[in-house]
């Protein structure tokens, strides 16, 4: 995380335009005065609580934040939100519709988008457009998992390894813990991770239509606690996560195998309707592939795609998905490649999409009406959800990368964004 002399420079020029050395350093010097007092910890959402919290702050309830609609709703919020004081709106566009071909997702689905970033729904709609027509993206859920990984520490090496052996034999015994605190998810692996005296334990729970990051952390608490009371070796400390699992940010541990859904999906596009839709040849897709390619290696991304991470963040804000997990799911592989008959072979790879169909945010009413123009919401839903998600990341690769290849994408900005 180094920094350039010039643009230090620059920012250092700046700085001292209008102060000096001292003043600044005053800034940045630790205040007790006035004391402050913080909002009062709110976890129930109803009227009279977020009335409480605006004359905390001391302002008026701004009616863009607090309208008619969210008063009215507020109570809906309880258990998504706390210290609750409106809401926020993000315009919502609609893309498609997006025929799949899955194993779980079969037909036309509308694709709600939630995004303030112009272009981007016309963008999506177009790549739709082009599988649509050319009879759909094929797509597979390969695998779920979640995982939550508890960290150890031990006085030494050799109690670390004892620790390890016993858990392995106990490995049965933490399932039927785990199903102990959930109906809906499952114990199925775990794995293990000694590095000097400490240990990561693995576990890996597929957690049925649910996103499932409190189910696993719940499941993995019970079996924390029972660890603690049995082990035969006391651990000095112990964590609910070492941070190994790969939770709410890009991993190489996880991009090599899964977290939430891997899912697959591919669609031949014959030249023609390529032509005809986003104005390119395979062959222009293909070169400017392959040179966007070397550059994702030549950066360091995990994985080599376009941007993957804008379809999914306005997929998961209109769905109610937990938006945090755009950070992990955004890593996987786009490949095209020239068909024999010319035509464009195009694939994408996601192992780590984090969605759900019922639990967290998707209960919540414009979230749910989301998930329901889609008839996506609810149970036996989400394996469906997750391919239908990929669908869409094709058809904003095949959509972008169309724009780069022609020379569209400055001109669609300066037309969509001004």
């Amino acid at each position: 995380m180094s920094g350039k002399r010039s643009l230090t420079n620059i920012h250092l020029e700046k700085l001292f335009s209008n102060n000096s050395v001292e003043s600044l350093d005053k800034q940045l010097e630790p205040k007790f005065e006035p004391k402050p007092i913080p909002f009062l910890p709110l976890a129930k959402v109803n009227a009279h609580r977020t009335e409480k919290l605006w004359k905390q702050i001391g302002q008026e309830a701004s009616p863009d934040l607090l309208d008619t609609w969210t008063a009215e709703k507020l109570e809906s919020f309880q258990g998504n939100i706390e210290n609750c004081i409106g809401s926020t709106k993000i315009p919502l566009g609609i893309a498609g519709p997006l025929r799949v071909n899955g194993l779980f997702a079969q037909g036309d689905y509308p694709i709600p988008l939630a995004t303030s970033e112009a272009a981007l729904v016309a963008s999506y709609h177009r790549g739709c457009t082009l599988l649509s027509l050319s009879g759909g993206a094929t797509a597979m859920m390969l695998y779920q998992a979640v995982n939550r990984a508890p960290a150890y520490a031990f006085e030494s090496m050799r109690g670390a390894g004892l620790f390890v052996a016993w858990a392995m034999e106990h490995f049965e015994t933490f399932q039927q813990i785990a199903s102990t605190t959930t109906s809906h998810g499952k114990l199925v692996d775990v794995g293990t991770t000694l590095e000097g005296n400490h240990v990561y334990l693995n576990f890996e729970f597929t957690t049925g239509d649910a996103s499932g990051q409190n189910m696993v952390t719940i499941a993995t608490q019970a079996i924390c606690d029972y660890i603690q009371a049995h082990s035969p070796v006391a651990p000095l400390q112990c964590y609910v996560e070492g941070n190994l699992s790969g939770d709410k940010k890009a991993s190489a541990q996880a991009y090599t195998s899964v977290r939430g859904r891997k899912v697959t999906a591919e669609a031949i596009i014959p030249a023609e309707i390529l032509q005809k839709v986003v104005h390119a040849t395979p062959r222009q897709m293909i070169d400017y592939w392959r040179m966007s390619a070397i550059g994702g290696v030549l950066s360091g991304t995990i994985g080599v795609q376009g941007h993957f991470a804008n379809g999914l963040a306005a997929l998961y804000i209109a769905t109610g998905q937990d938006a945090a997990c755009v950070a992990e799911s955004a890593t996987g592989i786009t490949r095209f490649e020239q068909a024999d008959d010319g035509a464009l072979y195009a694939s994408v790879t996601l192992p780590n999409i984090m969605l759900g169909t019922v639990g967290g945010g998707t209960g919540l009413p414009s979230q749910k009406a989301a998930l329901e123009l889609m008839g996506l919401y609810g149970t036996d839903k989400s394996n469906a959800l997750s391919e239908v998600t990929a669908s869409l990341v094709l058809a904003g690769e095949l959509s972008i990368i169309a724009a780069l290849a022609t020379g569209d994408f400055t001109r669609a900005h300066n037309k969509l964004a001004r």
